[in-house]
């Protein structure tokens, strides 16, 4: 396929944190925040002078210092945001907002906190303590600490503009950005894609990584040109089957890359920094505060396995089986990253529950936050698609006889 114009500038702003259109944003007056999780509505972050941005710790090397402020049984992110900020490579923000989502998180950003790595003047952490129920009880949690925690720290720290109005605006803003990667994103559901599944993770993981206003008129391109791509040849097509990637934290769209080279197109996501449930669009009324309707939004479209009551439990499985339909996936891939506690009880009840009960094949697996070319995962991810090809032929044979 002809490349698409902005896929190697979205490629290399995502190479730093500290990329160049965070430093335009900065030049401006911008205070700079770090989040790092969905529990945080994302939809706060685009308020005046306001640019928000997903903690990374892009290019990780070694995690020695990491590991010895968080030991090597904890997950890899954690690790290697750790050794970052020892590094001085969030120096350049103003403020952390973190979700205390599981112990490990927490504990990771309480050492930043506690060794003092960033040093700029003013800059502050502050955490909420994310609900593990999807009840209206949860959503008045989240708002009590949102406001009190979030929205009203930012205003006495910044002087920023949390009223009705500014909400509103900031909630528009995410929901173009989160129509746009809707629309770029529903090509993976034709026959023959006009987009691969890495192309779209670079560019939905590029909305996580800068000012959405500055990154507005490359995504709104993209989508244009994407309308009259023609895709490649079904004779030239590289995969040979279709999978939706689930789990936990990707935000290296070269895990995604090494899978598609292995013969299976990712058609659909459901991870933590990708496109489902982080960019759905929020839809306002005027019957309710703008606050509420947010953490509305965020705790009944949570994805998180976090959230433990049965219905949720039931909803993420349905979730997938939806998705898996609406871009006819022939099989599902569970990741998490080593060491995820959360992750690691769901991976392993969502493998056999989407595999006996709602009858996908699956591949599990785990693996390091570091994503380099791994022969395992290639080997691996080759032998679950000739496994999704011997069914098909299985079942086709079954057809004939019938």
């Amino acid at each position: 396929m002809k490349d698409l114009k902005h896929l190697y500038e979205f490629e290399k702003l995502l190479l730093e944190s500290n990329n160049d259109l965070v430093r335009q944003a900065a030049d401006r007056g911008d205070k700079i925040i770090g989040i790092n999780c969905f529990q945080l509505p994302e939809a706060f972050y685009n308020l005046p002078g306001i640019t928000a941005i997903h903690v990374r710790a892009p290019r990780t090397g070694t995690m020695e210092m990491g590991t010895y402020y968080m030991t090597s049984m904890t997950c890899e992110y954690c690790r290697a945001v750790v050794e970052r900020a020892l590094e001085g490579g969030y120096q350049f923000l103003d403020a952390i907002l973190e979700t205390a989502a599981c112990s490990q998180v927490a504990d990771c950003f309480e050492n930043l906190e506690r060794l003092q790595l960033c040093n700029k003047e003013g800059f502050f952490i502050a955490h909420i303590d994310a609900p593990m129920k999807s009840d209206e009880n949860a959503v008045q949690h989240m708002i009590r600490m949102t406001r009190r925690r979030i929205l009203d720290r930012l205003t006495e720290e910044f002087g920023t503009d949390t009223s009705e109005a500014a909400l509103r605006k900031s909630v528009e803003i995410h929901n173009e950005v989160c129509r746009l990667i809707s629309e770029i994103g529903a090509y993976r559901a034709e026959e023959n894609p006009r987009i691969t599944g890495y192309e779209f993770a670079v560019i939905c993981l590029v909305t996580y990584a800068c000012p959405k206003d500055l990154l507005l008129p490359m995504l709104r391109e993209t989508a244009e040109e994407l309308k009259t791509r023609e895709p490649d040849d079904e004779k030239k097509k590289k995969y040979r089957a279709r999978v939706l990637l689930v789990g936990s934290e990707i935000d290296d769209a070269d895990y995604v890359k090494e899978i598609e080279e292995a013969g299976a197109l990712v058609v659909a996501d459901r991870y933590c920094y990708g496109s489902y449930p982080d960019r759905i669009p929020i839809e306002l009324n005027d019957e309710e505060d703008v606050l509420t309707q947010i953490c509305r939004h965020v705790v009944k479209n949570n994805q998180c396995p976090r959230y433990m009551d049965m219905e949720a439990v039931k909803y993420r499985k349905d979730v997938l089986d939806q998705l898996a339909k609406k871009y006819h996936a022939d099989g599902i891939i569970v990741q998490q990253m080593k060491f995820c506690n959360f992750w690691g009880y769901e991976r392993a009840g969502m493998q056999h529950i989407m595999r006996e009960e709602y009858g996908y094949p699956v591949l599990s697996m785990d693996r390091p936050y570091v994503v380099t070319s791994s022969g395992q995962l290639r080997t691996r991810v080759q032998a679950f698609v000739e496994s999704i090809e011997i069914k098909q032929l299985h079942q086709e044979g079954k057809g004939g006889d019938d």
